[in-house]
Order: C-alpha cells, then sequence, then structure tokens
C-alpha cells in the first residue's frame, strides 16, 4: 500500500472543492464559460474553477478562482449577489493573487447575463 505524503489530503481537497464548483456553476459561468472555452476568445486557453495555491503563516492555502488564464496571469472572478456581503474578503483575495503575480478582473453576473458584449470587449482588451 502507497504511503500519503503531506499536502495529499490537501491536493484532495482541492481537486474535490474544484469539482464540485465545476459541477454547480451559476449560470452566468456556464455562459462565460461557452464563450472561453476551446480558446473562444483571443486564442487564450482558460481553465474553470482553478486552484490558486498560496502560503500564509507558514500555512498552504488555495483559492478557486472561477476562470484563469496561465499564459496572462489572468483570474476572472463572476460575482454574484454573496458578493455584496463579502467585499472586504474580496479584497483580500485580489490582494493575495496580485501579490502572485496574477492580475483579477471581476463581472457580476447581471453584466454577463445582460451585456455579453461588454464583458467580451473588457476580457478582450484585458487579454491584450
Amino acid at each position: 500500500m502507497e504511503e500519503k505524503g503531506p499536502g495529499d489530503e490537501l491536493k484532495t481537497t482541492i481537486k474535490q472543492v474544484a469539482r464540485n464548483l465545476r459541477k454547480n456553476n451559476t449560470n452566468a459561468e456556464k455562459i462565460f464559460w461557452q464563450v472561453v472555452r476551446n480558446r473562444g476568445i483571443k486564442n487564450r486557453k482558460f481553465y474553470r474553477q482553478y486552484p490558486i495555491n498560496f502560503e500564509c503563516d507558514e500555512q498552504k492555502r488555495f483559492f478557486i478562482a472561477d476562470f484563469y488564464c496561465h499564459k496572462c496571469k489572468l483570474v476572472v472572478e463572476v460575482d454574484g449577489s454573496i458578493h455584496e456581503k463579502q467585499k472586504d474578503y474580496d479584497k483580500f483575495r485580489s490582494f493575495i493573487i496580485n501579490q502572485l503575480g496574477i492580475k483579477v478582473i471581476r463581472f457580476k453576473n447581471e453584466e454577463i447575463e445582460n451585456s455579453l458584449d461588454d464583458v467580451i470587449e473588457k476580457l478582450t482588451l484585458t487579454l491584450s
């Protein structure tokens, strides 16, 4: 039987959380994914529900980004109404991700559902 090493439990947790988020994505996330999947914008590859690992206080931690483009080092967050109540947490999260050299751009669900062309234009400019 193979022994589990340090960090294996965290990797398993990350995979389970990401898988669960992919299964239960919002309507806005589904719409956005249809646009960016298969290199749909500027031939850039996006991953959905992508883990961003970091260390804080000598503890391994992670965030799950809604969407991530590795080549451009860009996280795209699709924010629902819950984000109105967690603005400080979102700022902290964006700060940590920025410290890792990754840019964060946010779109509200309503923007994606009602003004998709504007979202695509903003994203295209960001990817340029």
